[in-house]
């Protein structure tokens, strides 16, 4: 029995180290739709707007070094959104 349960460990746990982890979201500039407004006009951002902010966070490095995309990330409705939404603006 002893020998049973020690060869299913042996068997069993590189398996689960080897189990996926949730896969963080993909950076999809279209998820930030909902800010296009305050970015664009200086309206007060939304939660919707805060929320995809939020969880795009890690993306606005990429959205800073793509040409297309630079100038939304630094201008100031941006960085006010940013703000209002407290999302750190990171240093790339």
């Amino acid at each position: 029995m002893k020998s049973s349960f020690l060869l299913l460990y042996f068997v069993a746990a590189p398996l689960l180290l080897r189990a996926p982890v949730a896969a963080s979201p993909s950076c999809d500039l279209m998820e930030l739709s909902p800010c296009a407004s305050a970015i664009l006009t200086a309206a007060p951002p939304t939660a919707a707007c805060c929320t995809k902010l939020k969880e795009q966070q890690h993306c606005l490095c990429q959205y800073e070094k793509d040409p297309r995309l630079r100038g939304y990330v630094n201008t100031g409705n941006g960085r006010k959104v940013a703000g209002i939404c407290e999302v750190p603006i990171p240093k790339c």
